[in-house]
């Protein structure tokens, strides 16, 4: 199999701002950085991507898993892109390195990861309609209180979020790792844009350990992103030693 490479690139955060502007693209970076990527780099390349940028900085750094090493995204950027998106995502300034091609059965890894958790309804719930995207903890609540949450003191289980989103991640792992741990760094609600629709609903950002227990299956993890919105932003698990 292709391996799989971790890429880094340095973004100007005005520029990259003002780029979006000129384009209509609007105030949605995850939005903006996948027309951005998309046009430089091909459709769907760079994916899943993660943009980190320290509170009121002036410039970023887009990580990003992907098949193609770096003379291949070079060269693709050298035929295909567009001379204004170049100019903020410079690819001469891009870094990458290989990925482990094997990952060992019992290897224990703490991760960071920036996710939206939430579940495509199958069937109407309370207010929302069938097909709905809802916040995992919301849909959780309905469902344990579907006349609503009862007042401080009545017995009943307790439902946090930090729990349910724990029971989430640990769905999309099954099978390829065990979350051994995990802590809601941060967490907002945030509307994103898809196409002229606005989905509001939970970002989040879990630290944590996991241990790994097949390897074939937590790569495949890495390559495709957790949940929904890989394209956007979301869904890409960043690697580092455990404790």
């Amino acid at each position: 199999m292709t391996p799989l490479y971790l890429i880094s690139l340095p973004l100007d955060m005005v520029s990259f701002h003002r780029w979006a502007g000129q384009r209509g693209i609007g105030t949605d970076e995850g939005r903006a950085l996948h027309h951005l990527l998309g046009e430089s780099f091909g459709k769907g390349v760079l994916q899943p991507f993660r943009l980190m940028v320290a509170p009121n900085g002036a410039t970023g750094t887009l990580y990003a898993y992907t098949r193609a090493d770096r003379t291949a995204l070079v060269q693709t950027t050298r035929d295909f892109g567009l001379p204004d998106a170049l100019a903020v995502c410079d690819p001469a300034r891009l870094a990458a390195k290989a990925m482990p091609e094997d990952w060992r059965e019992g290897r224990r890894l703490a991760f960071d990861l920036r996710a939206r958790p939430v579940r495509r309804l199958l069937k109407p719930a309370g207010v929302f309609p069938k097909g709905a995207e809802v916040d995992a903890f919301l849909l959780e609540a309905l469902r344990r209180f579907p006349e609503g949450r009862p007042a401080e003191g009545v017995a009943g289980a307790p439902i946090t979020r930090e729990g349910v989103y724990f029971q989430w991640l640990a769905e999309r792992l099954s099978g390829a790792a065990r979350v051994e741990e995990v802590r809601l760094a941060r967490f907002e609600r945030r509307a994103v844009l898809r196409g002229s629709k606005s989905i509001e609903g939970p970002d989040a950002v879990f630290h944590g350990e996991l241990v790994i227990l097949d390897g074939a299956k937590f790569a495949g993890h890495l390559a495709s992103g957790l949940g929904r919105h890989t394209a956007y932003g979301y869904g890409m698990m960043l690697l580092r030693p455990a404790r």
